[in-house]
């Protein structure tokens, strides 16, 4: 499964969100510089959908705000 996100990185506490439109917003508490956030995002999505961390994938917007991530 492809998910597109957004990601805020330099949050007060981690978590997931679906806006009104159906966008997912992933908060983190990880700086975004040397891919800590990125690190930091696939922890909480491997949470958030209840699988192991190398089952999730960035697989676009390693540098961007907006991310696909592939979820096995």
């Amino acid at each position: 499964m492809l998910i597109k996100i957004t990601a805020h990185a330099n949050n007060k506490k981690d978590f997931v969100e679906t806006d009104m439109f159906g966008q997912t917003h992933v908060y983190t508490k990880a700086r975004p510089q040397e891919g800590e956030a990125n690190k930091a995002i696939v922890e909480i999505l491997a949470k958030h959908f209840d699988v192991s961390k190398s089952c999730v994938i960035l697989v676009r917007g390693g540098t961007g705000k907006i991310k696909t991530f592939e979820i096995r």
